[in-house]
């Protein structure tokens, strides 16, 4: 009885996995998450917080996953070179980020290096354009897609978990350019 549940078992262990790997294999090899809000100020007032990453405390959702992360700012004061970097606890992990291109008022590109839990190298792109009196913002990251991330996919949807946080820190980032 034992033996015969154990097979079963093992049976079925064998059949999630290979459809999760086939399903891994069909997707993509990147991604890419969007969000975007329309924020009731001007674009260089917007600029001015996402540029600087001393102000990141202030709105990102990331910055409170640890409240003892340690943090490293070194380049530019703001803008283009500058770098930040955490070190935090297993919910905030290392890594690094910097601004590699920068237009002020209109867009920003920062490379984005996780190092803990995992290793990846990914872009984000802010952007934002004029809409009345208003700014459109948006948050975009993309990046390659390695085949155990296509794995964890096929169980965890990384538009939905990803996007939540981006919503969030526009959602904060509205509330503070709008004072």
């Amino acid at each position: 009885m034992l033996k015969t549940l154990g097979i079963i078992l093992g049976v079925i262990v064998l059949v999630v996995a290979g459809v999760a790997a086939y399903a891994a294999a069909t997707q993509p090899d990147t991604f890419r998450v969007s969000r975007s809000l329309e924020i009731s100020a001007p674009p260089e007032k917007i600029y001015s917080i996402l540029s600087d990453f001393h102000r990141s405390p202030e709105w990102s959702p990331y910055e409170k996953l640890d409240p003892d992360m340690k943090r490293t700012h070194s380049g530019a004061p703001s803008g283009k070179g500058a770098v930040y970097e955490w070190d935090g606890d297993s919910n905030a992990g290392a890594g690094r980020m910097e601004i590699v291109e920068a237009t002020p008022a209109q867009s920003m590109t920062l490379r984005l290096d996780f190092v803990r839990p995992f290793e990846a190298s990914n872009t984000v792109e802010y952007k934002l354009r004029p809409k009345g009196s208003a700014t459109q913002v948006s948050w975009d990251m993309h990046g390659p897609m390695p085949f155990i991330s296509k794995v964890m996919c096929v169980f965890v949807d990384l538009d939905t978990m990803i996007g939540k946080d981006f919503e969030t820190g526009l959602a904060n980032l509205k509330t503070l350019a709008e004072k």
